[in-house]
């Protein structure tokens, strides 16, 4: 089993930061793939961000990209979302989410998810 638990939303102004934290517990030696996804209201839930957690490597949502940068720091078990430049359209709720099989990829439901974090940007 692994546990996730998203911090650091909160509400910011158009054109400021966040960094979005996930801490993973649990068997986290288990997970192969790790990923950010948001839900705005009234919307589907969409992958904004992706990480193959052996290889470092990183898939991003075309229509964030430059914008945001998934990192990991593997001795403390944490996944990062590096929000810049935040537009009131990235207002959403923010889940971090794990995938410990190995057919895991970007378009690939992870199997584990963490309880979410909001994101607000004002205009």
């Amino acid at each position: 089993q692994v546990q996730l638990v998203e911090s650091g939303g909160g509400s910011v102004q158009a054109g400021g930061s966040l960094r979005l934290s996930c801490a993973a517990h649990g068997y986290t030696d288990s997970i192969l793939c790790m990923s950010w996804h948001r839900q705005a209201p009234g919307k589907e839930r969409e992958t904004v961000a992706f990480i193959y957690t052996d290889r470092g490597i990183t898939y991003y949502a075309n229509h964030v990209k430059g914008r945001i940068t998934i990192a990991q720091d593997n001795a403390k078990n944490t996944l990062y979302l590096q929000m810049n430049s935040l537009k009131p359209e990235d207002t959403a709720m923010y889940y971090c989410a794990a995938d410990t099989r190995t057919n895991c990829g970007y378009f690939v439901d992870p199997n584990y998810w963490g309880h979410g974090t909001q994101v607000t940007v004002s205009s």
